[in-house]
């Protein structure tokens, strides 16, 4: 079993291990906010201003998301972030549309704290709203400058420990260059999110989830396709 403050960090359950990011008002791991401020020091020296546009999000968030998904309340995308018809979809259809851009309820990296959203802020106006879609970090939209830039310092060991998680499609979600991650914290967190840690999680919250007995009887390959990072796509934490 779990110690209950991981537990609780590790599920989004308490917001005890973020502190405030004070530029975006975002909540951020202590390391994670570290790295980030040594990256836009960084950036600010190329022309850019990387910021936070989502950081921490608490397992009732998630659980909001996925349900408006789940229900209709929110649309589904597909992989080029067009919407999706969900009526036309069988249930395991939909499942699979929401993971596709949005986590189980438990299941985020952002509930770490260590996973964040950027963007940079110096590319658009201040009344700009970001949408984080596939055409806006394009190397031809707003942001591709700014992580073209990015790409060279994470080849290059250069990002401060920050990697993408989502940077190639895996065949789960679906590639997401603004969101990065601080890796020596979110790999130990990744090795204890197994899916009979969910199922324990999900039985003493009496999940309301929609969908859920698709979720339940498919976690397996849910989990392999769109929880789990393979340890290969970390860098090294030295």
């Amino acid at each position: 079993m779990l110690d209950a403050a991981i537990e609780r960090m590790l599920f989004g359950l308490s917001d005890e291990h973020v502190i405030l990011e004070p530029v975006s008002g975002q909540l951020l791991h202590p390391e994670a906010l570290v790295a980030f401020d040594r990256l836009r020091e960084d950036a600010r020296a190329a022309g850019f201003e990387p910021r936070v546009v989502s950081g921490f999000r608490d397992f009732e968030r998630q659980r909001t998301i996925w349900n408006g998904k789940a229900g209709g309340l929110r649309p589904l995308l597909d992989s080029r972030g067009e919407p999706l018809d969900a009526a036309a979809l069988s249930p395991r259809e939909r499942v699979y549309a929401i993971l596709r851009w949005s986590a189980l309820p438990g299941a985020s990296r952002h509930h770490w704290g260590t996973d964040f959203d950027v963007i940079d802020a110096a590319a658009v106006p201040d009344d700009y709203r970001p949408q984080l879609t596939p055409d806006e970090v394009d190397d031809r939209g707003v942001f591709g400058p700014f992580h073209r830039w990015l790409d060279e310092r994470i080849a290059e060991g250069e990002a401060h420990g920050l990697f993408r998680p989502y940077a190639e499609d895996r065949g789960g979600i679906a590639p997401e260059r603004w969101h990065l991650s601080y890796a020596p914290r979110s790999r130990e967190l990744d090795d204890l999110l197994t899916p009979d840690a969910l199922r324990r999680l999900w039985e003493q919250n009496e999940l309301e989830l929609e969908l859920c007995d698709t979720v339940c009887a498919e976690l397996d390959e849910i989990y392999r396709r769109f929880i789990r990072v393979p340890p290969d796509c970390y860098p090294d934490a030295g």
